[in-house]
């Protein structure tokens, strides 16, 4: 028979450097969860992503005991790296902050495929140029 869940949490970790300090304490400590041993298996299964955002959904059960779901880090992180840029615009209508190619808007699409809401690769980078508009990064090249 299945567990019966009390909750759902939604983090952003950075891989690697999960510790029990703000924001996963407070998070997991309000559900009752073990957050040392939260931090030990976040941690053993992103050593390969040191350093990057990762959003995470915790699942927590009644009696505890939880499991978590690792996803892909989010469009925006990727496009700053890729644009080598710290922040995006504040004004991304009017101010353009950095440039991108159609190679790496699709790069990040196929790799942020399995979490976005589209069937293909093309419809992907549609909503990630998207993103990049409204960051105030421009693209360059052709699609």
């Amino acid at each position: 028979m299945a567990k019966e869940i009390s909750g759902y949490v939604k983090l952003q970790v950075k891989g690697g450097q999960a510790n029990p300090a703000p924001p996963i304490g407070p998070a997991l400590g309000s559900k009752g969860v073990n957050i040392m041993e939260f931090c030990k298996q976040f941690n053993a299964r992103t050593q390969d992503r040191l350093g990057k955002v990762l959003p995470v959904i915790i699942t927590v059960y009644v009696d505890k005991s939880f499991e978590f779901i690792i996803k892909t880090p989010p469009v925006a992180v990727q496009l700053l790296d890729a644009s080598k840029v710290q922040k995006g615009s504040d004004q991304p209508n009017r101010k353009r902050v950095g440039t991108v190619t159609w190679e790496q808007i699709k790069k990040i699409a196929e790799e942020k495929m399995p979490d976005l809401n589209c069937f293909t690769v093309d419809s992907a980078m549609t909503m990630v140029a998207g993103t990049a508009r409204s960051m105030g990064i421009s693209i360059t090249g052709d699609k």
